[in-house]
């Protein structure tokens, strides 16, 4: 039997991760991961690849070394641990000059690599990526404001009026608040903090990515100026939702 199991838990409590967590990132049940780690049951092919990207380890390394061995001379599996220790808090960003690249090369490992990397001691355990935004669309948040967003593995799990970074093949790299359809699942409602921007509709089937906002780093002394027009459009806007709530509950 192969060390698979074992060293599937080694990873897992390497980078801090509950069985829940970690199955979840593996799209498992938990009861199937408590399942390889006790070694009642040897590891699919599909999740040993996943692991390998996840962690930048190869097969060989999954299936015939054990990664939590660094007794003797063994210097290389010490410097591997100190590595994924510390890819664990590394949190890679997405400039807006390579958005374009992104939704070709965010899955793949040569791509993301070249990404610059950046720490945030304050965040618990999970997969974070940044995302530098551009406009006024989400004012009060500025442009050029960074977006630290958390993996979210499943649409299901999206809140309904929270922010989140959405890829999706059609409309790019998009920070807004995301409303949940209720007249069709296949759908999330795009809403701009700005209401000069008007919300709109993407379909579930082009969503590549979601990342729920979990930080915004942006300039200090950063402040936007609005000029006439601008506040002329929000007032507007504003009234013409206030008429269409009132005739809503009349």
């Amino acid at each position: 039997m192969s060390v698979a199991g074992q060293n599937l838990k080694y990873l897992r409590k390497l980078r801090g991760w509950t069985q829940e967590e970690f199955a979840a990132k593996l799209g498992i049940k938990r009861s199937l991961l408590g399942a390889y780690e006790e070694e009642r049951a040897e590891p699919r092919l599909e999740v040993l690849e996943t692991i390998s990207d996840m962690f930048k380890l190869t097969l060989d390394d999954l299936l015939r070394k054990e990664l939590s061995d660094t007794k003797g001379s063994s210097y290389i599996s010490k410097r591997r641990a100190q590595k994924l220790i510390a890819a664990s808090n590394e949190i890679q960003l997405v400039p807006v000059k390579a958005a374009a690249g992104y939704l070709a090369g965010y899955a793949d490992p040569e791509f993301l690599d070249e990404l610059n990397t950046f720490t945030l001691p304050m965040l618990a355990p999970g997969n974070y990526r940044a995302f530098e935004i551009v406009g006024d669309s989400m004012l009060p948040t500025p442009s050029g404001s960074v977006i630290v967003g958390e993996k979210v593995d499943d649409l299901e799990e999206v809140k309904s009026n929270q922010t989140y970074i959405v890829v999706s093949r059609n409309e790019g790299i998009v920070y807004k608040r995301v409303m949940k359809n209720n007249k069709s699942r296949n759908k999330l409602t795009l809403v701009s903090d700005n209401t000069a921007y008007q919300p709109y509709n993407v379909n579930s089937d082009d969503v590549i990515e979601v990342w729920k906002a979990q930080m915004v780093i942006s300039k200090a002394n950063t402040q936007h100026r609005w000029d006439v027009n601008q506040l002329a459009n929000l007032v507007s806007n504003l009234q013409d939702q206030v008429t269409t709530l009132k005739k809503k509950m009349n």
